[in-house]
């Protein structure tokens, strides 16, 4: 190949994250057995050398065809929140490395909502934990409804949390956005007794920015998570959210 050898591709294949899951095999004239550790080390699923069958190699390429759909399956199932179907805690830290790149690398907006269920903790000791599951599955599937874009995302954080991730939106819209999510959720008119409302309700916070090379993802869900306790301390059941310009808008 020119300008770059085989190891030096699988190497950048294997730290792109869209790319890294890709099976590749090298077919190479170089048979040393070190050239061949080395390209096993470096990640590739199959090493063949010069003179080759097609026939083998057209076999080899559908036995790793096979695992690499058996491994995606897998990785997908185990990705998921048993309770609600949605992404899990696991999904959500891939995901959304991958959004936060995609975001850097085509200068978009990347809006970040975290949002929780009002006074759970109450709802569980009052009417017990499998309605509490319950809960959270219908609050789940009232906000995935509203999810319809391939690029939105959608996962429980943990417990009674979850993380909504909104990429080309303005601040605003997206503020927008999720008080009809929240609404639609009291709207369910889920009873619980809780100070908050005679309805299951949720907080939501979040930040709209159009990150930078080298800004970290890290800070930004800090000042979502600021802008949810924000929400709380506000009287809850309602959402406050912030711009990179630090202005802030808020319900109620």
């Amino acid at each position: 190949m020119p300008r770059i050898d085989g190891f030096t591709l699988l190497k950048e294949l294997q730290e792109n994250a869209e790319t890294m899951y890709i099976p590749v095999i090298m077919i190479t004239s170089l048979s040393a057995t070190e050239h061949e550790e080395k390209g096993l080390m470096l990640g590739a699923v199959d090493y063949i050398t010069k003179p080759f069958s097609p026939i083998i190699v057209k076999a080899r390429v559908k036995t790793h065809i096979k695992l690499y759909h058996y491994r995606m399956q897998f990785r997908q199932e185990a990705m998921l929140d048993e309770l609600t179907g949605i992404a899990n805690r696991r999904g959500y830290d891939h995901e959304s490395f991958r959004k936060w790149h995609d975001a850097i690398r085509f200068k978009l907006s990347f809006s970040l909502c975290i949002l929780d269920i009002d006074k759970f903790k109450l709802y569980n000791d009052t009417y017990g934990h499998p309605a509490g599951d319950k809960v959270i599955a219908a609050v789940a599937e009232s906000i995935s409804s509203h999810l319809k874009r391939s690029s939105d995302f959608f996962a429980r954080y943990g417990g009674e949390e979850f993380v909504v991730i909104l990429v080309g939106n303005s601040a605003r819209s997206a503020y927008e956005f999720m008080m009809k999510v929240r609404k639609d959720v009291e709207d369910m008119h889920i009873p619980h007794n809780s100070p908050v409302s005679p309805w299951v309700t949720i907080s939501a916070g979040g930040i709209t920015v159009v990150p930078k090379e080298g800004e970290e993802y890290d800070g930004y869900l800090k000042l979502a998570d600021q802008m949810l306790y924000n929400a709380k301390e506000y009287g809850r059941n309602r959402v406050v959210w912030s711009n990179e310009k630090g202005e802030q808008w808020r319900e109620k």
